[in-house]
């Protein structure tokens, strides 16, 4: 679906005005914790910019309250860590086992090439061992495709990291659940297109990983391109910016907005400060305690309280989620 860019200078609809209504905050079941910046890729993808040379990552204590959080709130299901990459940055074991130890399940957001980092190569089997639940990043199930945005020989080091995974039960065991994620690339010019239909998508990727690889996996996760990080900077250097953003606005599909992700997760930086999602976390756009002060995992425990959240704090960006199917960390909505 392609449409002609509006001239730069029209802003699009306000994200908030468009739901003509605040975005309510539902009650909080997953917390998503972003360990810290330090990965081994550098993807042109990437909202996080994380890569090798930086050295954000979570402190000691920011990693002890977190792990008094999961323990202290049953209405925690969920534990979902990301990054960079999560396996890289302080305190990711503690907080896998704190929260398996208390039989909540834990999400691993994982760029699979990382099994062959020095230091690391223990890492499918400690996945197994906790039962943890992969989503690996896998933007298209082509070679070529998959190095132009992450780099030379990462689709050979994900192709075998996944088969590794097979051979331990994932995709096949019900407790090992392999989840991948399609990216589509930046875009490069003015036409753009929505995210494919993630049935279709996950069809074609079954297909080919499975005959060219015997690799087989549960679900396939499409997310949209948010203009926010790498993309936003490649977007602005191409003056792609507000036409890309006008194309997601005029895109905007009101049945995706109950469904979205940030009505009933907490998003953590590295730093223990809140957000109501990751996007909003790479865009400093923190959760507000009532004298406008940035919400910190701290002040939830002196609240003793998940839910001191009422509203979401909504950008322009937000049309990205709702665009089409709309995107969230688990795919489309609708």
């Amino acid at each position: 679906m392609v449409q002609s860019p509006p001239s730069p200078a029209i802003a699009v609809v306000p994200f908030d005005r468009q739901l003509q209504q605040p975005l309510s905050k539902l009650p909080v079941t997953v917390l998503q914790i972003n360990l810290g910046r330090k990965c081994n890729l550098a993807c042109t993808h990437c909202h996080v910019e994380a890569g090798p040379r930086r050295t954000e990552e979570l402190s000691p204590q920011v990693a002890d309250q977190l792990i008094q959080l999961i323990r202290r709130f049953p209405q925690i299901t969920t534990v979902d860590l990301t990054g960079g990459a999560p396996e890289m940055n302080y305190g990711f074991r503690p907080l896998v086992e704190a929260a398996r130890g208390l039989g909540k399940q834990v999400i691993v957001r994982s760029n699979l090439t990382i099994f062959f980092v020095l230091g690391f190569e223990d890492l499918p089997e400690y996945f197994a061992r906790h039962q943890l639940h992969v989503v690996a990043s896998l933007p298209c199930y082509l070679e070529d495709n998959v190095d132009q945005q992450r780099g030379a020989g990462v689709y050979s080091e994900s192709i075998k990291g996944l088969q590794r995974l097979n051979q331990l039960g994932y995709g096949q065991d019900p407790h090992l659940q392999l989840d991948l994620v399609y990216n589509p690339p930046v875009p490069r010019s003015a036409e753009f297109s929505l995210t494919p239909s993630q049935a279709a998508l996950q069809g074609d990727y079954t297909d080919y990983l499975r005959s060219q690889f015997d690799i087989t996996f549960n679900q396939l996760f499409t997310i949209t391109n948010l203009p926010i990080g790498r993309v936003k900077q490649y977007l602005q250097g191409k003056d792609l910016y507000w036409p890309y953003l006008h194309f997601l606005a005029a895109h905007h599909n009101p049945a995706t907005v109950a469904h979205l992700m940030c009505r009933q997760q907490l998003s953590v930086d590295y730093n223990g400060v809140l957000y109501d999602c990751d996007f909003n976390q790479m865009e400093a756009v923190p959760c507000p305690t009532s004298d406008g002060q940035p919400l910190t995992v701290a002040d939830l425990l002196a609240a003793d309280s998940l839910d001191l959240v009422e509203q979401v704090q909504t950008r322009d960006y937000c049309y990205g989620c709702t665009a089409g199917s709309g995107s969230s960390c688990g795919g489309a909505l609708t």
